[in-house]
C-alpha cells in the first residue's frame, strides 16, 4: 500500500524524502540537577545525537534523536550517570512516513480545490507558497507587493511581501518577519503564512496594525533546505551549498556577522551547526544581511520563526550579558506570551538566548539587534509536535492561529513603544 500511494505521489509530481529514519529512536531525557544539565549540553557536542530542544531550566525535557547504531552505547551512558530518560518513539521513520503521506494527501486536496495555493491543513512546498505571495499581490495591488529578494544558491526565488493599508504613505516604520533559517521547522514556514493571510486577506479585522507600520514578511529564507527536506532528507537542517565532497550546507543562524563562531557553533563542516567557511558565506544570509542594513531606521521589530520549544528569546545569543535595552525587548516578548497563555493555555517560556538556552554566536536575530539597530528582535520557537519534531497536519491551523494570537499582541506592544 505505501509503495502504491508514493507511486501514486510522484505521479502527481510530488515525492516522499528518500532517507527514511527507521528504526530511529526519540528520547526526552530530564534533568535533576546543574551537573546532568552540562552533561546533557556536553553530549549535544555529539555529531551522532539530534538535540531537537536542550533547554537550560531543569523543569524542561531535552529532546533528542538517536539512530539505531549509537542506541545501545547512547543509553549505556545515561545509565551510567543515573539520568533518566524516556523513549517516546521507538521508530521515528514510521512516524515520519505516517506525517508525510497525510501532508501530501493534504497537499493534493487542496490542489484540486478552486482556492488558493496555500492552505493550512499541509506543509506546502516551496513553489506553492511563492505562487500565494503572487496570488495576494495580484488580489490586492494597492495594498501588497511581491519582490524577488534574491536567489539561493540552487538559484531558487527568494521572495519577500509587503503589506501596507494601501495609504501611500512612505517611509513608515517596518516589521520585518522571517522564516524557515532552518530547513526542517516547517511550522514556522506555516506560521508566516498565516501572518501573511491574516495582514492581507483578514485586512478589516487587522487594519490597526498596519496603520503605522509596513510589513515585510520573507516566508523561506532557505529554499533550498527546504526543499531537500521534502524531497531527501526529512530532518535536514542547514543550506545546500556544498563545503566538500562529502559535506554540503551551512547552519545559516550561526552564519551571521556578529560574533561570528564565538560560541556554539561548530567548525566541522558536515556539523548541524557548521559557523560556515567565512561569515555570510551563504546567498540567503547575505539576503537577509541586505535586507536588515536597508531597513536600518525604520526597522523597529524584528521577528524570526523557528521550531521547536515554546520559546521567545531576545538578544543576546553571544553571552549571558544582556543588552542595556533588554526590558524593551523582554516587554514585547512577554506581551507575545501572556495573550498566548490568555488564549489557549499554552506557555511560553521568555528570556534571553543564552539564559533559557545555551550561547550560539553568529544569529540574525542578534545581528538585527546589535548591528542594523531593530531596538526589538525575537526569535519565536514555535511547539513540537507530541513525539517527534512537527505538528501533525491536523494541528497546523491550530499552532499558527495561536502564533499569530502572540504575534498580533507583540506588534501592538512594539506600536506602543514605537
Amino acid at each position: 500500500m505505501l509503495k502504491l500511494f508514493a507511486a501514486v505521489l510522484l505521479l502527481a509530481g510530488v515525492a516522499l524524502a528518500v532517507d527514511n529514519y527507521d528504526g530511529y529512536k526519540i528520547y526526552d531525557i530530564t534533568a535533576r540537577n546543574a551537573f546532568e544539565k552540562q552533561f546533557l549540553l556536553r553530549l549535544s557536542g555529539n555529531e551522532a545525537y539530534d538535540f531537537f530542544d536542550l533547554p537550560r531550566s531543569l523543569d524542561a525535557a531535552s529532546r533528542v534523536m538517536v539512530k539505531p547504531e549509537d542506541q545501545e552505547g547512547f543509553e549505556h551512558l545515561l545509565e551510567k550517570y543515573n539520568v533518566n530518560y524516556l523513549v517516546i518513539n521507538e521508530n521515528f521513520g514510521e512516524s515520519l512516513r505516517k506525517e508525510q503521506e497525510e501532508n501530501q494527501s493534504q497537499r493534493l486536496m487542496n490542489l484540486r480545490s478552486a482556492g488558493r495555493s496555500v492552505s493550512f491543513k499541509a506543509f506546502h512546498r516551496h513553489a506553492e507558497i511563492n505562487a500565494y505571495l503572487d496570488e495576494l499581490a495580484a488580489a490586492y495591488p494597492s495594498r501588497v507587493s511581491v519582490q524577488v529578494a534574491g536567489k539561493s544558491y540552487e538559484n531558487r526565488d527568494i521572495k519577500t511581501i509587503t503589506i501596507t493599508n494601501g495609504d501611500g504613505k512612505t517611509g513608515k516604520n517596518v516589521i520585518f518577519l522571517d522564516a524557515g533559517i532552518h530547513a526542517r521547522e516547517w511550522i514556522a514556514h506555516a506560521g508566516a503564512l498565516y501572518v501573511i493571510h491574516q495582514l492581507a486577506e483578514n485586512f478589516a479585522v487587522n487594519s490597526d496594525l498596519l496603520k503605522n507600520f509596513d510589513w515585510v514578511i520573507l516566508p523561506v529564507v532557505n529554499p533550498d533546505g527546504y526543499e531537500y527536506s521534502h524531497t531527501t532528507t526529512r530532518m535536514w537542517r542547514k543550506t545546500r551549498k556544498p563545503i566538500s565532497s562529502a559535506c554540503y550546507g551551512t547552519d545559516a543562524n550561526r552564519n551571521f556577522d556578529f560574533h561570528w563562531g564565538e560560541v556554539g557553533a561548530s567548525s566541522y563542516s558536515c556539523s548541524d551547526t557548521f559557523k560556515g567557511e567565512t561569515a555570510f558565506s551563504e546567498p540567503e544570509t547575505q539576503l537577509i544581511r541586505d535586507l536588515l542594513l536597508s531597513l536600518t531606521g525604520r526597522g523597529k521589530f524584528y521577528l524570526t520563526l523557528h521550531s521547536y520549544g515554546n520559546y521567545l528569546l531576545y538578544p543576546w545569543g553571544w553571552t549571558s550579558a544582556l543588552p542595556s535595552s533588554w526590558r524593551d525587548n523582554d516587554e514585547v516578548a512577554q506581551a507575545g506570551a501572556d495573550a498566548i497563555n490568555s488564549a489557549t493555555g499554552t506557555k511560553y517560556t521568555v528570556g534571553s538566548s543564552t539564559n533559557v538556552l545555551y550561547a550560539a554566536a553568529g544569529g540574525s536575530d542578534d545581528y538585527a539587534f546589535g548591528v542594523a539597530n531593530f531596538p526589538v528582535s525575537i526569535t519565536m520557537e514555535l511547539p513540537a509536535g507530541g513525539t517527534g519534531f512537527n505538528p501533525s497536519t491536523s494541528q497546523i491551523e491550530g499552532f499558527v492561529s495561536e502564533t499569530w494570537v502572540g504575534i498580533k499582541a507583540m506588534a501592538q506592544k512594539v506600536a506602543e513603544k514605537y
